[in-house]
């Protein structure tokens, strides 16, 4: 976990005003999810096999460990889950080098949360590596706390990752908004406690309480994250 601000400076004050948002990266941020399966292909087609167009649904969004084990399994790939897990983030990174693209409403939204002075966290199961290299085409100094899959104990589904962020920002999870485009994020961030925007970007997520669904981040902006949390 990696932080630019003080986590002293962000404290609870008991108000229900919205205290930090923090956003997934990959299919949320930045438009990297196709990278990640084109990766996972070209891979593969290396190991000689090749991957069922099905099998993307399953992968897509989850942490390193399920997705490449996942793979090692369906297709009997003689390679360890250590093996594949340097080999998938390598490819990846080459993909990214020439730059990221950014979701459609992800700029303007981010720098509208700098505007407004709201602390920003960006969580991702993606390795250290991986989140240090887009942020590069992104921008470090955007977020107050960055959060890496490999940098918890345990990562989405499981709430540690934004746990982990509020507790570094100082903030109530009860009052962040969390934006994710996949269940798996959008599970983790429920089971932390935060209010959540879905942005699917491969798979439908169905809007319940306490989780609103959207078609794009340019539907977002600030006065829709406090809504979140005033329920105004």
């Amino acid at each position: 976990m990696t932080s630019t601000v003080p986590a002293s400076l962000f404290r609870t004050n008991g108000s229900s005003a919205l205290q930090a948002v923090f956003l997934d990266m990959d299919g949320t941020l930045v438009d990297t999810e196709g990278f990640w399966w084109d990766a996972e292909v070209e891979v593969f087609a290396d190991l000689g096999h090749r991957l069922d167009e099905a099998w993307r649904d399953v992968v897509v969004g989850g942490p390193m460990t399920r997705s490449a084990g996942y793979l090692i399994e369906s297709t009997g790939a003689d390679i360890t889950l250590a093996e594949l897990t340097v080999l998938l983030n390598e490819k990846f990174e080459q993909r990214i080098a020439r730059g990221v693209p950014m979701m459609p409403g992800a700029e303007r939204l981010l720098t509208e949360l700098a505007r407004h002075d709201i602390p920003t966290a960006l969580v991702s199961a993606s390795h250290r590596r991986i989140i240090d290299r887009v942020l590069e085409s992104v921008g470090r100094d955007r977020f107050a706390l960055t959060v890496a899959g490999d940098e918890v104990g345990r990562t989405k589904p499981h709430p540690e990752p934004y746990l982990t962020a509020a507790r570094g920002v100082g903030a109530d999870p009860a009052l962040c908004a969390v934006v994710e485009d996949t269940a798996t994020g959008v599970a983790a961030a429920e089971a932390a406690g935060c209010r959540v925007v879905a942005v699917p970007s491969v798979a439908p997520i169905a809007p319940s309480p306490g989780r609103v669904v959207v078609r794009s981040l340019e539907e977002v902006d600030v006065p829709f994250l406090r809504t979140l949390i005033t329920g105004i």
